[in-house]
């Protein structure tokens, strides 16, 4: 029996991706847990493993194409007992195996129901697809469409909360929606009939395999069309200023909360008026590019380069594309203050290169940013203001108990940043070693989006490329982030009043001014650079 295998729930914010590989091909047995598609998000490649096993019978994507969480990949033909198990027969009870006599003589008059049978009459099923890796169920948020309404091919009909995020979950055909069968609030289960849909002739004939059955004749169009019209502008809520009567997931509403956008403003494109996280994006980028005297004037275009010499065009890749979002929402969001300082690490530099054999026969390199995500972790406890996150939504401060570095790692693909955790429960050794591995899985695009959430506060060292002082921008929803660069010899004066050389390390620290003050800042920055003149201090005072 067919099993369909959808794509996956790949992380938080995270709805499609593009098809880099197909690691399988037409006839080959995968086994449950094997990697069929090698996908690449905004935030990594990534490989995504069969849900079920089988043989492969269809692919439903091609490399290159982008592929949206819930659509379908492939197509298994399952062993009979997984079959049997995957597609919820409850409501298919075993016959006892009949005599060969009875066989003959019930065959002709009473036929086992089929999908040529359903094709013939019209109606459509539509099951709740596979959701991910072991995820069974959810709850139903709401219901995007109703009664009369059309719907089209994978357009959102139901929205659905599992215990890792709200999807919307698309349909697997088109047709007049003729029955709904679940509620909002109830909890719907992987297998489970979600809609009956009225689906067109030549439709239904491709879709369940009628090779026996004549097509309907189509009806005709004033009859299905108007109910459509009519109950679709009453299930498209208009948009007023309550965002809770704005059709759009909470995914969505929950981006516009946090860029400081009001969603009843945002003009969704989606069937039905539906809003989605492009939408958001789009209308917080036409708000900042647009004079707030003239709102009504859109941004001016670039002009025609091409006209002063030969150009050449190249797209975005997907990591760049998302560092530009999230650093415009970082930098029109956050009221953002940068303060400068330098630390002494004259003795630092001496006791790192006395140690760095040790690191070295550990297998890690005892590197400045091991020292300081280190030190930076001790600072957190310290300045508990500096480990915590803003909920305008309810007006709160989030103070975190625990201590996860966020590491800026340059890479040819672009900017990202994995995220060391538990900082302050090792020592340096382990945290240099556990830095050399997630940097280079970094580069080599092995790393998982889980691997970049979470983080405290971000350490940005450009020190490897030169520069005396830079602004580095917040990295949301933390609150601060660390800059460092290249250190120099400088002659300073010591306490008996006589110059002398001493490596000096530039530090900035950038801070969301909502929650950081000036002064808090000043102590902050002072504290970690005297961190790391003295590592006493980390001990006495992290």
């Amino acid at each position: 029996m067919p099993i369909e295998f959808n794509m996956p729930d790949l992380g938080e914010n995270i709805e499609k991706g593009d098809v880099v590989s197909i690691l399988v091909a037409i006839g080959d047995r995968v086994e449950e847990d094997q990697p069929v598609i090698e996908l690449e998000t905004d935030k990594a490649v990534i490989e995504v493993p069969s849900s079920a096993s089988g043989i492969v019978q269809a692919i439903h994507v091609k490399e290159g194409e982008s592929a949206a969480v819930g659509q379908l990949l492939l197509t298994l033909e399952g062993d009979a007992g997984q079959a049997a198990s995957d597609h919820a027969p409850a409501i298919a009870e075993p016959e006892p195996t009949p005599e060969p006599a009875a066989v003959e003589k019930e065959q002709p008059s009473a036929p086992a129901p089929s999908p040529t049978t359903a094709a013939a009459t019209g109606p459509i099923e539509f099951n709740m697809p596979d959701l991910g890796e072991n995820i069974e169920k959810g709850d139903v948020v709401s219901i995007l469409v109703a009664i009369g309404d059309r719907v089209e091919e994978d357009q959102p009909v139901i929205e659905l909360e599992t215990d890792k995020a709200v999807i919307e979950v698309p349909s697997s055909a088109s047709g007049i929606v003729q029955a709904i069968h679940v509620k909002e609030g109830e909890s719907a289960a992987v297998g489970q009939l979600l809609l009956t849909l009225e689906g067109d002739a030549g439709q239904a004939a491709s879709d369940h395999t009628p090779a026996t059955a004549e097509p309907e004749p189509t009806p005709e169009p004033a009859k299905k069309e108007a109910p459509t019209a009519t109950t679709s502008s009453a299930s498209a809520p208009a948009v007023s200023a309550s965002d809770k009567l704005v059709p759009a997931a909470p995914s969505v509403r929950r981006l516009a909360r946090e860029i400081g956008v009001d969603i009843a403003q945002v003009e969704g494109n989606g069937p039905g008026g539906r809003i989605s996280l492009e939408d958001v994006k789009a209308h917080s980028k036409k708000l900042h590019e647009t004079p707030s005297s003239s709102p009504a004037v859109a941004a001016p275009s670039l002009p025609d380069f091409s006209q002063w010499g030969e150009i050449e065009r190249q797209p975005l890749s997907k990591v760049r594309q998302i560092t530009a979002a999230r650093l415009t929402q970082a930098w029109t969001s956050i009221p953002m203050v940068t303060q400068f300082d330098k630390a002494d690490i004259t003795d630092l530099e001496l006791w790192r290169k006395q140690y760095g054999k040790r690191v070295e026969s550990a297998g890690g390199k005892l590197t400045p940013t091991a020292i300081l995500i280190k030190v930076l972790g001790a600072a957190l406890k310290a300045f508990p203001q500096f480990n915590a996150s803003i909920d305008l939504a309810s007006n709160e401060v989030i103070y975190k108990k625990y201590c996860n570095i966020g590491i800026a790692v340059d890479t040819p693909h672009g900017l990202m940043v994995p995220v060391v955790r538990g900082v302050d429960e090792k020592n340096i050794i382990e945290l240099a070693v556990e830095l050399s591995e997630m940097a280079q899985k970094t580069r080599e695009r092995k790393i998982s989006p889980a691997d970049m959430q979470g983080g405290s506060m971000t350490i940005s060292n450009v020190g490897v490329m030169g520069g005396t002082g830079f602004t580095p921008i917040v990295n949301p929803p933390e609150v601060a982030i660390l800059g460092v660069a290249r250190s120099s010899v400088e002659p300073i004066y010591n306490s008996d009043g006589q110059l002398e050389p001493r490596t000096m390390m530039p530090l900035s620290l950038s801070y969301d001014h909502r929650l950081i003050d000036g002064a808090d800042g000043a102590r902050f920055l002072r504290w970690v650079c005297e961190a790391l003149q003295n590592p006493f201090v980390v001990l006495l005072e992290g």
